[in-house]
């Protein structure tokens, strides 16, 4: 049985869908759990994030990579964006 682990936490549907092409591309097996809760309208999202990815323990490490690369392009958009 294969055990999954945490590889990281999505900030928002937007990065989550940018991580799930990377995942697929890279052949790693992914889930994406959304923290998205309709009863409370979202309020946990800014404490919690809106998700987290969890992939097979055997691509942690990598996983875990592609994220972060993920996340430094965001960011680098998003201050391109502000000035």
């Amino acid at each position: 049985m294969e055990r999954w682990v945490k590889a990281g936490i999505i900030e928002s549907r937007f990065e989550g869908d940018r991580i799930s092409q990377a995942l697929k591309e890279a052949g790693i097996p992914y889930m994406i759990k959304s923290f998205l809760d309709t009863a409370y309208d979202g309020l946990y999202i800014p404490q919690k994030g809106w998700g987290e990815v969890m992939v097979s323990e055997e691509f942690g490490g990598e996983a875990e990579r592609i994220i972060r690369e993920i996340k430094e392009s965001f960011q680098e958009e998003i201050e391109d964006e502000t000035g």
